[in-house]
């Protein structure tokens, strides 16, 4: 069994930064793609980044020059940092990663809880 915990969100003004955190812990040989995703109040699920093993990252438009992805493949880990934040941010954010658990394994896709951001004036 594989468990996502993040942790960073919080609330912040306008214009403010934060930096997201999600480790994954349990059975893991390794990690394929990992990233973040967000849910505003009423709206669907978006991806807001993703990245590789490798390291290459793929970003919303939305987000696009606001907001870095990057990992750490010895922890498991991704990270997500939010700068320039807005209204339109505020939204739960959910880690999301591909695992494979051993050798061979199918990969596996596990989600984290969530965590709040919240942006205010």
């Amino acid at each position: 069994q594989v468990q996502l915990e993040e942790s960073g969100g919080g609330s912040v003004q306008t214009g403010g930064s934060l930096r997201l955190a999600c480790v994954a812990s349990g059975t893991i040989f390794t990690t394929n793609t990992m990233g973040w995703y967000r849910q505003a109040p009423g709206k669907q699920r978006e991806m807001g980044a993703t990245t590789n093993y490798g390291g290459t990252a793929n970003y919303a438009e939305s987000v696009a020059g606001r907001i870095t992805i990057s990992r750490d493949n010895n922890k498991h880990a991704v990270f997500l940092q939010m700068n320039s934040l807005g209204a339109d941010d505020t939204a739960v954010y959910f880690c999301d990663a591909v695992v494979f658990w051993t050798v061979g394994a199918r990969p596996m896709d596990y989600w984290g809880q969530g965590t709040q951001v919240t942006v205010s004036a």
